[in-house]
């Protein structure tokens, strides 16, 4: 039981992170694994409120040996298999008819969420797979969160720290993400520049017969030897044509950075 240490724990649903393709999407939810008086046996209950304010519950027993033991709930399968895959992954399989009903599997997360998978078949036959995201909840309550845990007491000092890390954890994830959109910001900033300063670039070794006007738009051609020339005439004044060049490029004008932008 070495490998279940790191699953037994009270996890708080992130309901925002939830995909679902069957059942009715929680709006909160409370998923403990606990371990039995034996040590041999582990207990998964869920507690969950639909966002109709419809609260449910399930719990069940298993012996993660990887042997098929009789389920309770005959209605719902006949036997339960569970298995440790390693020490990151928890899987639990309903059976009926030596066929799978459902499968429920456990992953640690680097970041030390549990990511809980379930697939199955719906009532209409058809496939579903469901993903959760929970974290460790932070109990200041005065029971133990574990059969075999040890009695918390609540305190002041255990709410007041369990309110700091919720407003901690809320404010770095906010300012993580306008830092990504900042990021991003300065990646299509960056672009921008870059393809500015490559049609600077062919401009400024383009044939020029005039001096360029900052704001004014003017007119890129290529010619058929492969260099390019500017231009004061537009395509549709050589009647939508590239005139005595190969072709048109682009219009473009000159900012006051003295790099070109294409219109």
């Amino acid at each position: 039981m070495v490998q279940a240490y790191n699953f037994l724990a009270s996890w708080q649903l992130f309901p925002e992170k939830g995909t679902y393709e069957n059942g009715n999407r929680p709006k909160s939810g409370i998923y403990k694994i606990e371990s039995s008086s034996s040590k041999k046996e582990l207990s998964i209950s869920l507690n969950w409120v639909t966002l109709e304010n419809h609260a449910f519950t399930f719990e069940y027993l298993f012996t993660p040996d990887g042997e098929a033991y009789p389920f309770t709930d005959k209605d719902f399968a006949e036997t339960v298999t569970a298995d440790f895959i390693d020490a990151l992954c928890l899987e639990v399989t309903f059976n009926r008819n030596n066929e799978k009903v459902l499968s429920v599997r456990h992953e640690l997360q680097p970041n030390g969420y549990l990511k809980v998978i379930q697939q199955g078949t719906s009532s209409e036959g058809k496939l579903f797979i469901n993903s959760e995201i929970y974290h460790k909840q932070l109990s200041v309550v005065p029971y133990s969160t574990s059969v075999s845990g040890a009695v918390i007491k609540a305190t002041e000092e255990g709410v007041i720290r369990h309110k700091a890390l919720t407003a901690m954890e809320e404010q770095t994830n906010m300012q993580l993400e306008q830092i990504r959109k900042q990021i991003e910001l300065l990646a299509i900033q960056a672009q921008e520049i870059q393809m500015r300063k490559e049609l600077s670039m062919i401009i400024y070794n383009a044939k020029l017969s005039f001096v360029p006007v900052i704001g004014h738009i003017y007119y890129l051609y290529e010619k058929k030897d492969g260099t390019h020339t500017l231009s004061l005439i537009s395509p549709k004044e050589y009647g939508g044509a590239s005139g005595p060049y190969q072709s048109f490029v682009a219009p473009v004008k000159l900012l006051a950075d003295h790099t070109w932008i294409e219109m």
